[in-house]
């Protein structure tokens, strides 16, 4: 469980990783991506984060969970940053997540009354014929 944000630094990437509930290797991918700075780095290149860099990654993490794509974790990252930003660029990117998420669903919700009656209409037994497979072959 992630621990609270005074704790300190530097970090090392573990740490960090613990602290934000964000795996090492996507901390480095978010970096690779930009949604996180590059972090300083001691001598022997190990790198150190802050508490500032572990609120950034608990901010992406919260994103991700909400199923936000990366390009929209960024501009929202910018939108979070920006203190003279307006709330109506947040609420318009929230809205268009929403109507991509019931898109979505409605799709997922197709293919599973489709399988679901391919899957009712399959005899299941051990003769070769099975509409399941007709189907895809279609």
């Amino acid at each position: 469980m992630p621990q609270s944000e005074d704790q300190g630094g530097p970090f090392n990437i573990g740490q960090a990783a613990s602290q934000s509930g964000v795996s090492a290797k996507m901390i480095r991918h978010y970096e690779s991506l930009g949604l996180l700075p590059s972090v300083h780095r001691t001598e022997a290149g190990y790198r150190q984060y802050g508490d500032k860099q572990v609120h950034i990654l608990r901010f992406i993490h919260r994103a991700r969970t909400l199923g936000f794509s990366m390009a929209e974790i960024a501009e929202l990252l910018k939108l979070w940053q920006n203190q003279r930003r307006a709330s109506a660029d947040v609420k318009r990117s929230a809205r268009s997540h929403v109507a991509d998420l019931e898109r979505r669903i409605a799709e997922m919700e197709a293919m599973r009354q489709t399988l679901a009656q391919l899957a009712h209409c399959c005899q299941g037994n051990q003769r070769p014929d099975c509409p399941i497979l007709t189907e895809l072959s279609g």
